[in-house]
Order: C-alpha cells, then structure tokens, then sequence
C-alpha cells in the first residue's frame, strides 16, 4: 500500500474525549489537562457543533472580566471544525489542513465522532515515513 492508498483512519487519534457545548471552560481545560490533550471535540446532543483547543481557552481567559466557570465552551469554541469520515484520503485531509492551517481533523461517521487528527499525528507519520525509508 502507499501513501496515497491511506485513509485518515490510520493515524487518528480515537476521540475517547469531548465536552458539551454548554459545560463551563474551566471543565474543558481540567479535561485536556488531565488527558495530556490539547483539543476537545464540542457536541451538543451527542453531534459534532464545533472544537475547542487549549490556545481558544487561553485567548478567551485573558479577556477582562471573564470567570472561566461562568463562561461556556461554545462561546469559546471554533464552530464548523474540519470534519472528515475515517476513509478520507490521507494525503487529501493533510493537504487541506496545511493549506487551510487547520491544528485539527474530526472524524466523524454517522453523525458521530469517532476520533481526531492534530498537526502532531501528522508529524509523527512524517518522522515514520523518514525514519521508516518511505514506507
């Protein structure tokens, strides 16, 4: 198989964790914190609304006057993430996070996110392909 055979499935992360829209930004940031992660899918009734990065929390945080438990993560979220379903062609979904700048790829399937992708993951598949020869 080569590179352009690959799907984005095969370097995603499992989305093992996400925050509702209406919780407050302290619950999200204690989430990343806790996980070691730096971006949450946002749901709200279980579908994908938008995605909240540590960099959002701390932009909104530095706000004056605003209390990280009053305020929620949809305020402080990126509606209309990048969303890709897990057989998407892997160089497509990093080409258009590069072009676009994009930190992040949900994957979603059937209305329900199934993992995510960071400018880490993709990294890591870049030093594999480098250390590994190309494979």
């Amino acid at each position: 198989m080569t590179l352009h055979d690959r799907t984005i499935s095969e370097i995603m992360s499992d989305a093992t964790h996400s925050i509702g829209d209406e919780q407050p930004m302290s619950e999200a940031a204690y989430r990343m914190h806790k996980h070691g992660i730096r971006h949450l899918p946002v749901l709200r009734g279980g579908r994908l609304v938008g995605i909240v990065s540590d960099r959002d929390l701390a932009m909104v945080e530095s706000l004056p006057g605003i209390d990280p438990n009053e305020v929620s993560v949809g305020e402080a979220m990126t509606s209309e993430p990048y969303a890709v379903p897990p057989g998407a062609s892997l160089p497509a979904v990093l080409r258009e996070m590069a072009e676009h700048k994009y930190g992040t790829a949900v994957v979603v399937e059937d209305d329900r996110v199934v993992g995510i992708v960071t400018t880490t993951d993709a990294l890591r598949l870049c030093v594999d392909l480098l250390v590994g020869g190309g494979r």
